[in-house]
Order: C-alpha cells, then structure tokens, then sequence
C-alpha cells in the first residue's frame, strides 16, 4: 500500500470511467441480475491490470446503500478489482449505482422500511449473489448492531466495525459513559434514557438551560433539538422522537448541555484487527443548518498542532478501548479557548470523508476493505501529513430559503470539472442528467470538494465550481452554498455552528448585488443581448448576409439599453457596442456601465449554452448561466443566486413605468403544504379557533418533519387532510374563514 495520491481516489470532478449509455440500455428486473462476463467492469480490469498490490480482500462485495455513496464504495471496489453488487428499491431500478455495480438485486419498495432497512431481503440478496462482504455506506443500516450480527450468522464479512464495538460506540448514551472511561472530554448531560417528556424536563432543569435533545442511535443531524425553555422542550421531544423512529427505527433520547457558540470539529481514525489505530487531520464541520451539515473543511483553522494531537490521542484512547476496528469519527465541540468535549463517535465512513481524502492521500474506502479483510495498517502515524487544504460543500436538491426539500427530474444537469489540470474539483453523486430527487431519500444532490495549496485558493476554486455547476429541474442550494464560501467571516476563518442564524437571522434571501457585482451583472447581461440580437439578425438573413451588412454598417453594432435586475428598484444604463474581431476570433464589444470603468470583451459564449464567462479588465473572472428566456428579457444564475432579467431599449424604458404591478394572491386563509410528503398528524379540527403562530400540522419529508403553523387568528373552516395522506408541494391542508376572530381559546 501507498499514501500517494496515485493511490488515492482520483480527484478529477468528471463522471468516473464507465459507459453510462451501454448501461441505461440493460433491462432491469427484480431479482438478482447477472451481467455477462464480457460486459464487466471488474472482469475488464482484472484483465488488464494488476491488483496484487491490494493484497487478498474480498471477490465480491454487497453494498447496502444507495445514491453517491454507493457510487463511491462501487468506485474503489473497481479499483480494487473486486466485483460489486447494488440494491435498490423499486424507485432506484434505474440508479446510477444500480448501473454501475456488476449486479444487482431488488430489495423492496421505495419506502426504506421496506427497503433499504429490510434486513431479510438484504441477507437473502447476499446468499443469492454470493457476497461474501458488506459495505453499509452511511445511513441505513451502517450503524446497526443487529444487522452486523446477522451477517456474522451467515458467514458474511461486515466492511465496519465489529458488533460489539458498534454497539458501544454507535448508542450516544453508551458512548458517553465509556469516553468517560476512557479519559475523554466529555458535556455534562444525562447519560442514560429519557423516559418521557416530564423527564426530559426535569433533567432540564438539572442540567441547566439550554439543552440539547437528541436520537441515541444514528446522526446526520436527525432527531435532534435545541431547547431554551420549557416550552421547546416539550415540543422539541416529540419531534425528535418522531424523527429518530423515522430515520433509524429506534426514538430512544438524551439530554445534554448545549454548549453556546461552539465549533464542530471532528477526527477521523482509521483501526485494524492487529490493535493499531491512527488519527488523521481533523475536519471543520461548523457551517450547519438545523444540526446538518452544509459546508466542511479540512483542516481547522481553529485548531493548532498541540490541539490536534490532544484531540487525535483521546480518539485513539477511544477506539482502543473498545477494540474498535474500521474507519470511524469521533467528534467534539470546541470552545473559543480549544477546549474540546466529546460529542459522538460515529462507527462508520462519514459524509465529508473525501475532503480527508483529498489532504492526506489515503482511500478510505480502500483502507476500510483491507481491514475488513485482516490486512494491517501500513503507515505509521508519523507518516499522515497534511497537504493543502480541501472544502466540501453539500448540494442538496432543496430551497435554501425555507430549508425544504425539493423533488423532481433533473432537465439539465453539468458537474464542474478541473480547469487547472490539478484535480482541484472532485464531484461524489449517485446522479446523471435526467435522473430524479425522490420524496423518499435523503435531498442530496452531490458533494462539491476542491483542493487548494494553501485555504485562500481552494475557497476560490469552490466559488468557480459552484459558479459553473449547472442544475435545472429541481430547486437547490448552491445559491446559500456560493454565498456563505463568499463570506468575509467564513474568509477569515472566525466562525461557530451559529454562523447561519448569526448572519442570516432572518433567514437567507439569497444574494443581495452590491454595486460591484450589480456592475458585473448588467454588463454581462448587456453583452448577452447583443449577441443574441446579432445571432438572430444571422438566422433571418444568413451568415454571408449578416457579414455584408455588417461592412455597409446595417448590422446591428450599438446598443443603449436598460437593464432591470430582480430585486433592485432602479433599471442600470448598459451602452453595448462592437469594435472588430477579438484574439479568439469572437466578436469582440466594448461595454459601458456606471459603477465600472468601460472594458472591452471576446467572451465566449455558444448561444443558448448554459456558462457564459467573462474576464473584467480588474483580472476577475465571472460565470453567469443562462437559464431561462423571458417575454422581455432571460433567467440567469448569478453568484449561486437567480435573477430575473429584463432588457429595455430607451422607448421600453420610458414606457414601462406605466405597466401595473400584479399584486399576489393572499393566502393567510390556508395552510399550504411547504413541499411534498406525508402528514404525521393534524392538530385541529373544523370549528378549532386558534391563535396566531399555533402549530395546526406536521408534514414529514426525506425523514424531516416540519411542523405548519397559522400564521393568524382565526377559526377552522375546513381540513382537507388526515394524517397518512401523502401531499404535493402547495396542497391546501387546512382553509380558515375569511373573518379572522378573537380567539376564545387558545389551542395548543
């Protein structure tokens, strides 16, 4: 084995080697499928390469996920030359993943209960296939105990930890009391069950606000709660249990002391079967949303060496005491002064590995079968340097303005791609244009990494890949995702898991152009119309026309127009005019716009395209994607953020302060469903009068709940749903009476 980046995962941003047309031509049925030798990956690269450096692994691996990770585990397996096998659910028959992997076998129906958590049919998928390991990914069934003990019933080889070890360390109330034990920093919390709501609000009380509710098995962010008061304890209990039953089948609690203002720092360790552990880099978690995690980092600017190697040696102490073997994280919460405190381990591959990936060279993934296998660790724990920086944003299909999951069809979807030949950009995603965001599984679309020699040029690098990543068909957050990298404070590195409430308290709106990028936006806009204009002038007369006119100068060369840009009052003067043939051989323009010095541009843009970018004469390089036309104008993405365009020559613009606005409809009558899923409960009924602000719903998605609340006095007219109906995006659910009423009563 080597610590190389040749060894590593390859870090190009690009769909990974594979014939995705061959593979959507195969038929897919719902037992196992065996493809033909011949037509085999693994069998293609057994025959043309040498795996001997690998050692004796596995011929055959299951993997018990889905989505990019699957992708991701199937990616290193291929390496490796083991063959792999897919599950999937009826919704996933035509999956990337389920492409990807040598075979494949229907587990269950879309729900995960039914699927992706239905242990017999799993096991039966692995006799029938011949499996003889299983990787979990994350989710599902990864942190598992009983799962792992039924694959040690038949013979089956679990990639992970072992039953014991994950037992231990997987229940966050255990885990407390054996960090404990293990002379790990630890919260001061409850360490046992929380009975019911009035013991949760007694061990509140002891502990002290604020508290933190949260799911004793699993993670990700599921089944957890701040509460300040009484009042979101109770509240926040039975949301939480709800969540943790519906992520991973188990609602048990516990209570800790929140710690205010903390950063969410973490560990990786890597564990063999021959008592050898090694700790690597740490990774920054703190850019969070509702306990989830948006944005990481690695390394920490927070941490120093003393700190890293403090908290690396009471991971290991951790693991060893538990014989813990496998990838595994081990989390903490830092404090301003990097006091650090034992938060959770999670027994299994993390989200963000790659970015871990990325600065060490090592294939987690690689590492974790080699383990499972009985293989010893070969590098030492002086060997683990650091080399670069790398950051990883998550891309969900979601609106990051109310946080809600979106689904629907990708109609057009373009990944970012190194543009330095350095293998700066790499996309993990289980997706493919065409392919659609499922109400059943978890929003995310892809995760974004780029790597930089120093922070500063992998913060530029991400802007660029967020800038050029171009995803139609469903509503998503790279806008949040571009403006937070954009952010003076995440710049400097000075940030806490409070950082989104901090700076968005009002929630995030998107970005606000400021007079440089409102500059930027209008004349690229303005460069935009004019060859559209000249492009149309060459489709009615011909290109040989359009030359002719050109040199008697009837073809269109100048433009005085006014640029109106969603979300700013006052339109922007934009004088567009053709001065000759740029070095590139494009049209080249000269631009005028107040704000900005007149430039002269070449850009490229193959008209309709979906990038358009533009060097400025300051050396800044901007990509605008063109999404949409418009009656009078187009839809264009701009720093993450859409912006409708409109495009006004002088007449257009005197006259278009006559147009009337269209005011909006009001809908402080109803209760809409914020996006699609299913009702957990309805908490009124015909003839309730209800306070403004009081909770009427709860609708479940992607293994979120969301409680609805009126957003007025007034009294029920009528409820158009009961709990157990599934629900589309806007659905009215409850309609109040036109007259809002004092309320009588108030329910809660």
């Amino acid at each position: 084995m080597s610590l190389s980046l040749a060894a590593a995962i390859p870090r190009s941003a690009g769909r990974w080697a594979c014939s995705l047309t061959a593979t959507r031509q195969r038929l897919f049925h719902s037992s196992a499928i065996s493809r033909a030798a011949a037509a085999s990956p693994s069998k293609q690269l057994q025959g043309h390469n040498d795996f001997s450096q690998y050692g004796k692994t596995f011929d055959k691996i299951l993997i018990a996920n889905r989505g990019e990770i699957a992708c991701r585990v199937i990616r290193t397996a291929k390496k490796m030359g083991i063959k792999t096998v897919a599950i999937h659910s009826d919704a996933d028959v035509n999956s990337l993943h389920v492409q990807l992997a040598d075979e494949a076998v229907n587990v269950g129906p879309a729900p995960t209960s039914q699927s992706y958590l239905n242990v017999p049919n799993i096991i039966k998928a692995i006799k029938d296939t011949g499996a003889q390991a299983v990787h979990p990914g994350y989710g599902f069934l990864s942190e598992n105990a009983t799962f792992v003990k039924a694959l040690d019933e038949v013979g089956v080889t679990f990639i992970g930890p072992s039953e014991d070890a994950m037992a231990a360390m997987g229940d966050k109330i255990q885990s407390k009391i054996i960090a404990k034990e293990s002379k790990v920093n630890i919260i001061p919390g409850f360490n046992g069950v929380v009975r019911d709501v009035e013991h949760a609000l007694e061990i509140s009380h002891e502990i002290g606000y604020p508290v933190m509710l949260k799911a004793s098995a699993g993670g990700g962010g599921k089944g957890m709660r701040i509460a300040w008061n009484d009042e979101e304890v109770k509240e926040g209990y039975k949301m939480a249990k709800t969540e943790s039953m519906a992520s991973f089948g188990d609602d048990r609690l516990l209570i800790e002391k929140f710690i205010d203002n903390p950063r969410h720092i973490e560990i990786q360790i890597i564990s063999d079967k021959h008592g050898n552990t090694l700790y690597l880099p740490e990774r920054e978690c703190s850019i969070q949303r509702r306990n989830q995690k948006v944005i990481e980092e690695a390394p920490s600017t927070h941490i120093d060496e003393k700190t890293r190697k403090a908290m690396g040696e009471q991971a290991v102490m951790l693991a060893k005491h538990v014989k813990y073997s496998s990838a595994g994280t081990v989390e903490f919460l830092v404090d301003s002064a990097r006091n650090f405190y034992f938060l959770e381990m999670n027994t299994r591959l993390q989200v963000e590995h790659p970015i871990t990936e990325y600065i060490t060279g090592m294939d987690l993934v690689e590492q974790m079968i080699r383990v499972a296998a009985g293989q010893e660790l070969v590098p030492k724990q002086e060997d683990i340097k650091i080399n670069g920086w790398a950051i990883e944003s998550r891309v969900y299909a979601e609106d990051p303005e109310k946080y809600l999951p979106s689904i629907g069809r990708l109609s057009k979807y373009i990944e970012p791609t190194s543009t330095k030949g350095q293998n700066e950009v790499r996309c993990d995603s289980g997706i493919v244009e065409g392919s659609e965001i499922s109400i059943y599984y978890d929003p995310m679309i892809c995760k974004l990494c780029t790597h930089g020699a120093t922070r500063e040029e992998a913060i530029e690098n991400m802007k660029r890949a967020l800038d050029s990543y171009v995803i139609k068909g469903v509503t998503h957050n790279i806008p949040l995702l571009r403006e937070v990298v954009s952010h003076d404070r995440f710049g400097s590195g000075k940030y806490s898991t409070k950082f989104l409430a901090e700076e968005y308290p009002t929630g995030f709106k998107g970005h606000a152009p400021n007079p440089k990028s409102l500059a930027q936006l209008a004349s690229m806009a303005g460069l935009m119309h004019a060859k559209r204009e000249l492009r149309n002038w060459a489709w009615g007369r011909g290109r040989e026309a359009l030359l002719k006119e050109d040199l008697q100068g009837r073809a269109p060369h100048s433009w005085e127009l006014f640029i109106g840009v969603q979300g700013v009052d006052e339109k922007v003067p934009v004088n567009v005019e053709k001065v000759g043939k740029g070095a590139n051989g494009e049209d080249e323009f000269e631009i005028h716009t107040p704000g900005m010095a007149p430039f002269k541009t070449s850009a490229h843009w193959p008209l309709e395209s979906p990038l358009i970018t533009n060097k400025f004469d300051d050396g800044e390089e901007v990509t605008l994607q063109y999404l949409d036309t418009l009656p009078v104008g187009f839809r264009v993405q701009h720093l993450g953020t859409k912006f409708d365009i409109t495009v006004n020559n002088p007449a257009q613009h005197a006259l278009s302060k006559y147009m009337p606005i269209k005011e909006k409809a009001s809908t402080t009558n109803m209760i809409l469903s914020p996006m699609p899923g299913s009702v957990v409960s309805v908490d009124v009924k015909v003839g309730d009068v209800v306070a403004e602000g009081t909770a009427v719903a709860t609708i479940e998605a992607m293994k979120m709940a969301n409680v609805l609340r009126s957003v007025r006095a007034g009294v029920v007219k009528s409820v158009k749903v009961q709990p157990g109906d599934s629900v589309a995006g806007d659905e009215l659910l409850i309609e109040f009476e036109e007259e809002a009423k004092e309320p009588a009563k108030e329910k809660k």
